[in-house]
């Protein structure tokens, strides 16, 4: 069996564990405990050796404007695709999807298959473009994570100067800002990991190990999702794939690009599931709004679980997909057909969904009032 493929169902197998795991695990303090190791341990300590491994290449430095860019398309274009979905705007459940969507987990998703199938001089390509991806979901996604948390709150002024305040304080407090702080720091004096104390360096790298299967066995512990949420969640990240190949295709078709390879790094790039760190933010925010019992939510922390559970197995198989079609996508063309079928797909859901919905209140409306309504529309 291919290696990228058993590397797939070992992070699916760690989901399934802990979606066994769910009897064992009966209150919500038990698996908030393990949020906070994740957040406050694990995150950090890998947040701080990835930034610490980063090496600038100035001939690849376009990379990572690149991915930042593909960020804040999908950023942008989800008040647009959100209403869609039957995600009203205002709602916690659609800040947690603006949140989610446009982020990307590479180093999860498309690391593994880029190197089993393009090689390692791809890899590194894909890293540097990380760094755009990095900046946007550390940075960025926070900074909007905590403004929405302060707009919300009734108790907050609305002027700019009081939301600043807990804005910054909240920034140096959290120790995954401490850490990227450190290691910026560390990178400016042009220090690496080999630089650190033996102890350090190792105890980092311990705490870094147990990152991804923490994430895996929280998903599979924390996930509820009814058939409502599961059809609605995978309309939204088939819209997401289409979106992300409808700007792979006019990149590629603009910038011209022929090279099979460079064609099939750009979309597996794109395709990488939803980043557990916009997730962190919004861990952190509930848990400010759980200490004050704060009645309003900005976020639905287990619908962002959700789009995390079905996120990897879709981009998993698109991924494989992608990289197994040979020259199929040499051609834009073939581009643009696979993203308007995805597209065709992630709205039908919602559409048929609409359909039954008026099908069914129109069930509920006596003969008299439904030939009234006929009437109306035939006026």
């Amino acid at each position: 069996m291919d290696v990228g493929i058993q590397k797939t169902i070992v992070f699916l197998f760690f989901i399934f564990i802990g979606i066994l795991l769910k009897v064992k695990f009966k209150s919500k303090e038990e698996i908030t405990g393990i949020k906070k190791v994740i957040l406050n341990l694990a995150l950090p300590a890998t947040i701080f050796i990835a930034l610490l491994g980063i090496k600038v290449e100035l001939h690849l430095l376009i990379l990572p404007f690149l991915a930042l860019g593909l960020n804040l398309l999908l950023f942008f274009a989800m008040p647009f695709i959100l209403p869609l979905m039957g995600i009203g705007k205002g709602t916690s459940e659609y800040r947690t999807a603006k949140l989610l969507v446009p982020s990307l987990a590479p180093g999860l998703s498309s690391f593994p298959f880029i190197l089993e199938f393009l090689g390692e001089d791809f890899l590194a390509k894909a890293a540097m473009s990380d760094l755009g991806n990095k900046v946007f979901v550390l940075f960025f996604l926070y900074l909007v994570a905590m403004n929405w948390h302060y707009s919300l709150q009734s108790n907050e002024k609305k002027n700019g100067g009081t939301k600043l305040k807990p804005l910054i304080k909240a920034m140096v407090s959290e120790p995954v800002n401490v850490f990227i702080g450190a290691a910026l720091v560390l990178l400016a004096l042009g220090l690496s990991m080999d630089s650190l104390p033996f102890f350090m360096s190792e105890t980092l790298e311990k705490l870094s190990l147990i990152m991804t299967p923490l994430v895996l066995l929280f998903i599979g512990l924390a996930v509820k999702i009814k058939r409502k949420q599961f059809f609605q969640i995978f309309s939204l990240l088939c819209t997401r794939a289409a979106l992300v190949l409808l700007i792979s295709g006019i990149f590629v078709t603009v910038a011209g690009v022929e090279a099979r390879n460079e064609i099939l790094l750009t979309m597996a790039f794109g395709l990488s599931a939803c980043s557990f760190w916009p997730y962190a933010h919004i861990a952190a925010v509930d848990s400010m709004e759980m200490d004050k019992k704060s009645k309003k939510r900005t976020f639905s922390s287990d619908f962002g679980v959700a789009i995390l559970a079905l996120s990897f197995p879709l981009s998993t198989m698109l991924i494989l997909a992608t990289l197994n079609s040979g020259s199929f996508f040499v051609n834009p063309l073939h581009i643009f057909l696979i993203a308007v079928v995805l597209l065709a797909v992630g709205f039908a859901i919602p559409l048929i969904s609409g359909v039954s919905k008026k099908k069914w209140s129109e069930q509920k409306l006596t003969p008299h009032e439904i030939n009234s309504a006929a009437a109306e529309k035939a006026a």
